[in-house]
């Protein structure tokens, strides 16, 4: 990893000065390190929660990591538009006093929108920008000149960040796998994106930035399976120019973020994109309908966060209503990545997740199918007296793959061994939800009723647990 300090414009232009595993370089006092760097963490094995913010910024991206141990990154900042007010708007609602690694995935102004201003804010307000991370592609915008600006005002290490550099971030191994030496395509700007791959545990997440098609090529020629991550944004703001299929499989996830606005004018995410992860069963997050969306890690699975409960079936995102950039709320819990289920979910609605691998979807709707089913929402704390409210007590369950999941003698059960059993012949749409209330009414394809004369579930903590038809237990959605 090449290091620079006051010369900007000369640095990116003309060249910087190589140190030698970046010696003597001490961003949030966490030296960059090489690929061959020891990691006293065996591998597989995690200490506390690493959380991935996708915040949403409209047409553009901005992506906080929180480390185990108060670590900050910040991946992009916005689209010039806004001059960064949204992302220091959300950094400042969630005590964020100094960033460790603030990381360019590439120079193009809707990425680098605030950078001049969250560094301006951070080194004469806050606790300072530890370094920043630059692939080192200039580019002849103002925008790009204010950062540099604002990088030699304050005197901010400024590292040219390529293939096989890591990033320090304590428990976390931060990989870069791109741009490569030498540049792609002619050194264009998109194709030599810095690619981050964060491994907490045995969880994952892969950031893309801007990369096309020949550097996902590359990167799938270079790493093949190495690319597998539990989580994956879409590139290029869900282009048809990214995502490609080889692309998507190499990654296998069993999610997919997307950051966009709502009505791009680039019609991004494209419908071509949405298709591929659909034929994959990939459940997708939007931030122009889903709003913020954070994943939590504890190291053996995720647990997804967003501020609005909307569609996470890909061909059905633009189903949802949008949800403005800035916009105020708390995120929610909606799903489960694989492990069990995150400590320090939210109140009031809690929601889950499936305990499978989030993969096929299934033809048969049975044992793969709940692969894709998810606890959507718990509302245990009817409106009023409880038992005089019982249909406002209910349990929301999604089916986040493509295919429909027959729940036919699937039985719902609480720590108390109540039990319910889903009608026979009642299946679950691809995408849909079905809103299981513990009082009584007459069953339709969204609302489904226990028929229970008092509460079912605990105001102070329970448990939601979903077996098959043949008495597997195929999901358990902890509340408290």
């Amino acid at each position: 990893m090449k290091r620079t300090g006051g010369a900007l414009k000369v640095l990116l232009v003309v060249g910087i000065v190589v140190l030698a595993g970046c010696a003597g370089a001490a961003p949030g006092d966490q030296a960059p390190t090489g690929p061959d760097t020891d990691d006293e963490t065996p591998a597989g094995t995690a200490n506390g929660t690493v959380e991935v913010h996708y915040i949403n910024v409209g047409q553009s991206v901005s992506t906080l990591i929180l480390g185990p141990e108060g670590e900050t990154m910040l991946v992009d900042t916005g689209h010039y538009n806004d001059d960064g007010e949204y992302v220091l708007e959300y950094l400042r609602r969630h005590d964020v006093t100094r960033i460790d690694h603030l990381v360019t995935s590439h120079n193009d102004a809707d990425h680098i929108g605030g950078n001049a201003a969250v560094i301006e804010y951070y080194e004469t307000e806050a606790d300072g920008i530890g370094g920043v991370y630059d692939p080192g592609i200039a580019a002849s915008t103002q925008t790009y000149a204010e950062y540099l600006d604002a990088v030699e005002e304050h005197d901010v290490t400024l590292y040219e960040t390529r293939e096989g550099d890591a990033i320090s971030f304590g428990a976390v191994d931060v990989d870069v796998l791109g741009p490569p030496e030498p540049y792609l395509e002619g050194e264009a700007r998109n194709e030599n994106s810095i690619v981050l791959k964060l491994t907490h545990g045995e969880t994952s997440f892969l950031l893309s930035g801007d990369a096309e098609d020949d550097q996902e090529a590359y990167l799938v020629d270079t790493y093949g399976a190495e690319l597998r991550s539990t989580v994956l944004k879409a590139g290029h703001h869900g282009s048809s120019s990214s995502s490609s299929g080889p692309f998507v499989d190499a990654v296998a996830p069993r999610a997919v973020v997307v950051s966009s606005a709502y009505d791009s004018q680039y019609g991004h995410p494209t419908e071509e994109v949405l298709r591929r992860f659909a034929d994959r069963s990939l459940p997708t997050y939007w931030t122009a309908t889903h709003g913020n969306v954070v994943l939590v890690s504890d190291g053996s699975g995720v647990s997804v966060r967003t501020q609005r409960d909307a569609p996470t079936d890909p061909l059905a995102l633009r189903d949802a209503e949008p949800i403005e950039p800035g916009a105020g709320g708390e995120v929610v819990e909606r799903a489960r990545l694989g492990g069990d289920p995150v400590a320090g979910g939210t109140d009031g609605e809690t929601e889950g997740e499936n305990g499978g691998d989030g993969g096929d979807g299934g033809d048969d709707g049975t044992a793969s199918g709940a692969d894709a089913l998810a606890v959507a929402a718990i509302n245990a704390d009817a409106e009023g007296a409880d038992g005089e409210n019982l249909n406002d007590e209910y349990v929301v369950f999604e089916n986040t793959g493509g295919e429909p999941i027959d729940l036919s003698g699937w039985t719902v059960a609480d720590e108390a061994g109540h039990s319910y059993e889903f009608p026979e012949g009642f299946a679950l749409d691809a995408g849909a939800t079905v809103t299981l209330r513990t009082g009584s009414g007459a069953d339709t394809e969204t609302d489904l009723y226990w028929g229970a004369g008092s509460p079912i579930w605990n105001n102070a903590g329970d448990t939601v647990i979903l077996s098959n038809a043949e008495g597997d237990r195929v999901l358990e959605v902890s509340y408290e």
